[in-house]
């Protein structure tokens, strides 16, 4: 999850580089919600593995 949140950032500054202002905040957005999903399916994961093992 965290390669496509890379890869729409990548898409967001190619396209702003390119004069794109939509499609770069629309890329731009797209991989901030999808880092933040990232972030809290790592941090649920991180908390079952730890109450796991006890």
């Amino acid at each position: 999850m965290l390669r496509y949140a890379i890869i729409f950032l990548v898409i967001a500054v190619v396209a702003a580089l390119l004069g794109f202002g939509g499609i770069a905040g629309a890329s731009a957005g797209i991989a901030k919600i999808i880092f933040y999903i990232f972030l809290v399916l790592f941090a649920v994961g991180i908390v079952m593995h730890l109450t796991r093992r006890a």
